[in-house]
């Protein structure tokens, strides 16, 4: 294939921006931030189910207080009514009043106990609360914390799309003015190489697998004409010669 020496060096331009926006591209999808906010949300799953867990609990055990505190009040009103007919009179039997005074002590040791368990109960929920107060500060710090990534994401992507906008416009631009023959070569090779189609021929080393020439590809390609498209002999890529060539 033959080609103008000056298509060929604005070859090596568009090679500058085919690899600039594949930088580009690999920095998109791979910003710090990803990880970042991939893990936070991991974080705030778990707080999250630990959080449901907490908020459960405390649901439970608020009605197991309420519970105790109506077992309570029941016992109370039990033990008021007898002491009400124990003052009225209106007991007269020694066999009924020893009773009703029996059962208004027992009243008093049930209400004892169940008071008890409320204050036991109500420990267990002050200190699920806690918990859930706790748990949701922490969803909360994780949640601003994924905000504040994302913010910086989406800014850092804002900004790699514009460069990209740029670098591909200006690579149509340039692209455009380069022999179609010679760019359908060249996008062949880019696309089985690594995303370099064409490299520079530099003081006998190629640029795109870094490896020097030998004499006989030196001499091959020093008498290779200036339109000649020439190859690299050890990754096939396009060889772009310039002053700098050393030939």
């Amino acid at each position: 294939m033959n080609a103008a020496p000056a298509d060929q060096i604005r070859l090596l331009e568009v090679q500058a921006l085919d690899s600039r926006i594949a930088q580009l591209d690999h920095k998109r999808r791979n910003l710090p931030e990803h990880q970042e906010i991939e893990r936070l949300t991991a974080d705030v799953k778990q707080q999250r189910d630990l959080l449901v867990a907490a908020t459960t609990q405390e649901t439970d055990t608020a009605r197991e207080q309420l519970k105790a505190e109506q077992d309570v009040d029941l016992v109370r009103q039990r033990a008021v009514r007898d002491q009400q007919r124990l003052d009225s009179g209106a007991v007269s039997s020694p066999k009924d009043l020893e009773n009703l005074q029996r059962e208004i002590v027992s009243l008093a040791k049930r209400q004892s106990d169940l008071e008890d368990v409320v204050l036991e109960v109500m420990e267990r929920r002050e200190s699920l609360q806690e918990r859930v107060t706790e748990l949701t500060g922490r969803v909360d710090s994780l949640q601003a914390k994924i905000t504040e990534a994302e913010a910086r994401k989406n800014a850092s992507l804002s900004e790699l799309d514009s460069d990209g906008f740029k670098a591909a416009k200006e690579r149509e631009v340039i692209a455009g003015a380069v022999p179609a023959d010679l760019l359908k070569l060249y996008d062949k090779i880019r696309s089985q190489s690594g995303g370099v189609g064409a490299a520079k021929l530099y003081q006998k080393r190629c640029e795109g697998c870094r490896l020097e020439l030998n004499i006989t590809e030196v001499n091959e390609v020093r008498a290779a004409p200036a339109d000649t498209v020439v190859r690299c002999e050890n990754c096939s890529r396009i060889l772009v010669r310039t002053p700098e060539s050393g030939l």
